[in-house]
């Protein structure tokens, strides 16, 4: 349980990181979105721990838009 717990923190600040430099530290991009993808990629490992077929669907969704978004930025 402490591992499924502890998933959902560290995506939680991840996202929450991300939520703060897209409003606060716009110039610090593309940190947010990088931000954004580490934590949908905690939130996924949970969703897979716990099967939850909805919210995998979310993540899968949410980490590809974050790496388009980021291949868009480098290139």
């Amino acid at each position: 349980m402490w591992i499924n717990n502890t998933l959902q923190w560290v995506g939680t600040v991840c996202l929450l990181t991300m939520y703060v430099l897209m409003s606060f530290f716009p110039h610090l991009h593309p940190y947010n979105i990088l931000a954004g993808v580490v934590g949908g990629m905690f939130y996924l490992a949970w969703t897979l721990r716990v099967r939850n077929k909805p919210q995998l669907l979310v993540n899968v969704v949410a980490i590809t838009i974050g790496l388009a978004g980021l291949y868009k930025y480098y290139s």
